[in-house]
């Protein structure tokens, strides 16, 4: 007999929960800084998808339309074709977008900033601070920049050549105030003290030894249970999905080790704050000169 797998509904809810992401975006320094991209969520987010339509607005038909997106892995170019049938299913004058750039366009504006900054290409150095003018590594003499051919050239420039290697950096305080304007989630980010179970055992990063030193040498951060504990983590991975190339992606992930240890490893909390691409793998203290 075949299985057939049970599959879990779209969540029924979403609609109150754009009215919370709206709610978190007139909050922070959003709505100011970038208004008319705050003005056009929050029409799609009460243009009905088509004329008679009461169940779904056009940003609550992208939402959960992309929410399956990414719980099932569909490529965008299927994404793509997913939206141009069911446009033409729906009624003629449909607000339904027509392919997936046009989603992330209407989705970006309530996503996160990022900061490209240059680096070395041996990782010695980032080119920020009191680094941010030079044009060579003050450690291995690496140039900032290469020209056409690839090569390192002592007389490339900002003006006229490409950075050897980029950090991708995904500002985290944001998003950890986005995390505290949710009550049901600010609720859980004091779980270690209000919930945990103080037994003796080791059964959450709040049992360790770690954590009650640096509770003792750190009181006054320690005293304030809304303070968040961080776990990092990093790992290479290959983009391209060809072993026969050395280029490695090095995402950098952070953990919040203040909630339920039944969450701290969810996809859902766990921060991308940090993405370093480049064509070789990167290293501890290595220098190629």
């Amino acid at each position: 007999m075949p299985t057939v797998s049970r599959v879990e509904p779209v969540d029924e809810d979403i609609g109150d929960h754009i009215e919370d992401m709206i709610r978190d975006l007139g909050q922070d320094n959003f709505q100011q800084a970038h208004a008319p991209l705050y003005e056009k969520i929050e029409s799609d987010s009460k243009k009905p998808l088509y004329s008679g339509c009461t169940s779904f607005t056009r940003l609550f038909a992208v939402l959960a339309l992309v929410n399956l997106k990414e719980r099932f892995g569909w490529s965008d170019k299927s994404f793509t074709e997913l939206l141009e049938l069911l446009k033409k299913m729906f009624p003629k004058e449909n607000t339904l977008l027509k392919n997936h750039y046009e989603v992330k366009k209407i989705l970006c504006p309530g996503g996160m900033e990022y900061q490209k900054i240059h680096a070395c290409p041996n990782d010695c150095i980032l080119y920020k601070n009191q680094f941010a003018e030079m044009h060579k590594c003050p450690i291995c003499g690496v140039s900032r920049y290469k020209v056409k051919d690839d090569k390192f050239s002592d007389d490339a420039s900002k003006n006229n050549s490409l950075p050897t290697k980029v950090c991708w950096y995904l500002p985290i305080i944001p998003r950890f105030k986005r995390l505290f304007a949710n009550r049901h989630d600010a609720k859980k980010l004091t779980w270690h003290v209000d919930d945990r179970k103080g037994d003796g055992l080791l059964r959450h990063p709040a049992n360790s030894p770690q954590w009650k030193t640096i509770d003792r040498l750190y009181r006054y951060f320690g005293n304030e249970p809304r303070n968040l504990r961080l776990g990092l983590a990093s790992g290479g991975m290959n983009s391209f999905g060809n072993l026969s190339t050395n280029h490695r992606s090095w995402p950098i992930l952070l953990m919040i080790y203040n909630l339920p240890p039944w969450l701290c490893i969810k996809q859902k909390y766990i921060i991308l704050c940090m993405m370093i691409a480049g064509p070789r793998q990167s290293g501890n203290d290595r220098v190629d000169v």
